[in-house]
């Protein structure tokens, strides 16, 4: 199975996650939050920093749990652009596709 390059706004949505994920862990380690969710920590690291921009849906659950965020919360902030415009579906702006 031929894996299709990332579009520049998934880059994106990943790069907000690992931010997030990195705040919302503050102080706490890597370490003990990727156990605590049943990562591995380099996992926990690749989606931090962005090198996985698309991780599984389950992997984002448990981590969420552990630091104590809801979904919903971990879905608005991964699709608010850097103007904090929310995006709708396939990576258009609200705003656009009500436009249309």
């Amino acid at each position: 199975m031929v894996r299709l390059p990332l579009t520049p706004a998934e880059v994106e949505r990943g790069q907000r996650l690992g931010a997030l994920l990195r705040r919302a862990r503050g102080e706490r380690s890597m370490l003990l939050t990727a156990l605590d969710a049943g990562v591995s920590p380099e996992t926990l690291r690749k989606i931090e920093s962005g090198r996985i921009a698309t991780p599984a849906f389950p992997t984002i659950a448990a981590i969420a749990d552990v630091l104590g965020l809801s979904l919903d919360t971990v879905w608005s902030e991964i699709n608010k652009s850097d103007d904090g415009v929310e995006f709708a579906r396939a990576g258009t702006k609200v705003g656009e596709r009500l436009a249309s």
